[in-house]
């Protein structure tokens, strides 16, 4: 469920540890040795190397195909001129630092399905081996994105994973700063990863290869988080408001989540509302389908009044109020202006009825509007959590972005996936830009410094970010981006990081900024 790009696998080190169907079939004698040479590498990702995260400076690659991910060269940037040639480069005008899709995740909570990963997709992020290990992940990128000294932080949506207010606040607090309580329910884990859990379908890192004993005892302790040193500005993802994101929380999956009965099937079709489809299901499809899945096995799982969902106006109220952003209303809308040349535009495209698709109001273009003409000479940047090319009224919005001069970029998460993709228009174009997630490899956050050339255009330069592993939390962030990297539905096979040109790249745009219309920016 998430954002139909995704994760599992077939043996041990093909980690989602499918020791399932057929029951008989146990780790292979080359997974095992796999994992060993895993365990007994001089592997540099231990937080031991250098202080850098940029790309630009170092990488982390599996050379010789192995599994092992160790230290590599970096990537310097490649130039992209399909909208403009090269030009020299001038001043910095504004330095922006992108996380997207951390899915800081309750693990243990009651009101998520993880069997239902059985089933492929769309289904298969409903359970990740990292998956103990987001909120972590998210403070060791916290850490990489304030070496840039960015002018903001752009936290494109899908900070929580399934719309629980334990989730949102976990969060912030990594965002804010200081200690985080990343445990739930009762102290210690709780949840399918246990080495006593009998499903053979998931991976147990106390037992299974590669092992990394005591593991989630680490990963419920608290610790603490660096905080991000710039204003930050968070735009709504669709599992910030839905269940798995996907269907709207409802009195039912309410009392599931802060209850203390988890459903012990292992059937996952007996789990899915009848009728589900990629667009979510109704509300009542989701009820029928609790009350089936509690009328089946059940186990007993520690109660938690934090795990309750909260209502979307209350997480955008929270949202605004924490990277105190401007706006009024329902949806996260805003812009805010990154120093005096560029501007950054954040539209709100979740689809408050379910599904992880996106949509675009009637009012929402014709604030978009007022937004870009309030521009002036600035540089636009616009912002959303879905591709604006996928999302439903995404059209619109570029329609108007193709007539104005000013707008440079749309940049976008969702998809788990980096990709730049240049956009021709009349005015010139502009460059859609989607990053990678931090709960699937590459785990990497997204540095983008737009900088004036001569003849009066401007240049983006954007490269990745690996997140810094030094510290606690560091080291737990180092173990997520190995197990994510030996997923077998993740990031690596689906290859979600990309080419060299969707994450290094210097991408040119070559037309004159329209003249100030004298009004000031609202």
């Amino acid at each position: 469920m998430a954002s139909r790009a995704s994760r599992g696998a077939t043996a041990a080190l093909a980690l989602r540890v499918r020791r399932a169907p057929p029951l008989g079939v146990r780790r292979a004698t080359a997974a095992l040795a796999l994992a060993l040479a895993l365990l007994s590498s001089g592997c540099a990702d231990d937080g031991s190397g250098p202080p850098s995260s940029s790309t630009l400076e170092v990488t982390y690659v599996d050379a010789d195909g192995n599994g092992v991910l160790e230290r590599g060269p970096g990537e310097p940037l490649i130039d992209s001129t399909d909208l403009a040639p090269r030009a020299r480069l001038g001043w910095v005008l504004a330095t922006l630092a992108q996380i997207s899709d951390a899915h800081v995740r309750d693990e243990e909570s009651p009101a998520r399905v993880p069997v239902v990963d059985r089933l492929g997709s769309p289904f298969e992020s409903t359970f990740r081996p990292q998956e103990a290990l987001t909120a972590q992940v998210l403070a060791a990128t916290v850490r990489s994105a304030n070496t840039l000294a960015p002018s903001g932080v752009l936290v494109s949506g899908d900070l929580a994973d399934n719309a629980q207010a334990n989730e949102l606040e976990a969060s912030l607090a990594t965002l804010r700063g200081g200690l985080v309580a990343p445990d739930s329910g009762s102290p210690g884990y709780d949840g399918v990863q246990a080495a006593s859990d009998p499903d053979p379908f998931f991976y147990r890192p106390d037992v299974d290869a590669p092992r990394f004993p005591g593991l989630l005892d680490r990963a419920q302790r608290p610790f603490r988080s660096p905080g991000l040193r710039a204003p930050w500005f968070p735009v709504m993802g669709n599992h910030d408001l839905l269940l798995a994101g996907e269907a709207s929380p409802t009195p039912s999956t309410a009392a599931l989540a802060v209850g203390d009965r988890a459903t012990a099937a292992r059937d996952p079709a007996s789990l899915l509302p009848p009728g589900a489809t990629d667009e979510g299901a109704t509300p009542e499809l989701v009820d029928r389908a609790v009350a089936d899945a509690l009328s089946g096995p059940t186990r007993r799982v520690p109660a938690d009044p934090a795990r309750r969902p909260l209502d979307p106006s209350r997480v955008v109220d929270r949202l605004r109020r924490a990277a105190r952003v401007p706006g009024v209303g329902s949806r996260l809308d805003y812009a805010v202006d990154l120093g005096s040349r560029v501007r950054l535009v954040v539209l709100d495209t979740v689809d408050r009825e379910g599904g992880s698709g996106a949509t675009v109001a009637g009012d929402q273009l014709a604030w978009l509007d007022r937004q870009l003409a309030a521009a002036g000479p600035r540089w636009v940047l616009l912002a959303s959590h879905q591709p604006l090319v996928s999302s439903e009224g995404g059209r619109a919005v570029l329609a108007r972005a193709d007539r104005d001069p000013q707008v440079i970029a749309a940049i976008a998460g969702h998809s788990h996936r980096n990709r730049i993709r240049p956009r021709p228009t009349a005015t010139g174009g502009y460059w859609l830009i989607e990053t990678a997630s931090l709960v699937d490899f590459p785990q990497q956050a997204r540095a983008l410094r737009v900088r004036a050339t001569t003849g009066g255009g401007v240049a983006i330069e954007t490269w990745m970010l690996d997140h810094d592993d030094r510290g606690a939390a560091g080291a737990l962030a180092a173990t997520s981006r190995r197990l994510a990297f030996l997923d077998a539905q993740g990031g690596r096979p689906q290859r979600f990081a990309g080419s060299r040109s969707d994450r290094n790249a210097r991408l040119y745009l070559g037309r004159a900024s329209r003249p100030a219309s004298g009004r000031k920016p609202s």
